[in-house]
């Protein structure tokens, strides 16, 4: 197994790994009907409106809330990760079992031949396949996951 290093710098007061700032992206970008929800809750007038132009179907926008709720909690569970760390060390999966979840959802429309699809569709789906990539395969994602005092520190 292949060791990283990284300087103290990279630790957070409580001892852990600091997350990426792309994996911050990935988070907004799985909950991003959780902030269409509150940017149109904030703006009352033209909530519905909003929700609307983003979600013409209701069925859609619930199962975008469903998927988008691991990333939500997320978000809240970065605070907490050094108590929950079991939690914490299982998330990066739920994440990427969610985003696959998005993609199959997002993908509907293409297998029915709806008039739905449109370039918005595609780039969100291109954007959730690059953010699944990244869940699986980047070292010092992988690396902020793991609860492990084997991390190797530059003197």
């Amino acid at each position: 197994m292949l060791h990283r290093t990284y300087s103290p710098d990279d630790f957070n007061t409580h001892g852990m790994l600091r997350l990426p700032w792309v994996f911050w992206l990935v988070l907004i970008l799985q909950a991003k009907t959780w902030f269409l929800f509150v940017v149109a809750g904030s703006s009352r007038q033209q909530g519905a409106d909003l929700l609307a132009l983003f979600y013409p179907d209701r069925g859609l926008f619930w199962s975008g809330m469903l998927v988008g709720l691991p990333a939500a909690l997320g978000f809240l569970l970065i605070g907490r990760r050094h108590l929950w760390k079991g939690l914490w060390k299982r998330w990066r999966w739920v994440l990427i079992l969610t985003t696959l979840a998005q993609m199959g959802l997002q993908a509907v429309p293409f297998w029915t031949n709806s008039n739905d699809v449109t370039l918005l569709s595609l780039v969100i789906l291109l954007l959730d396949l690059l953010a699944v990539a990244y869940l699986l395969f980047n070292s010092r994602l992988i690396d902020s996951f793991k609860i492990s005092e084997s991390f190797h520190t530059e003197t």
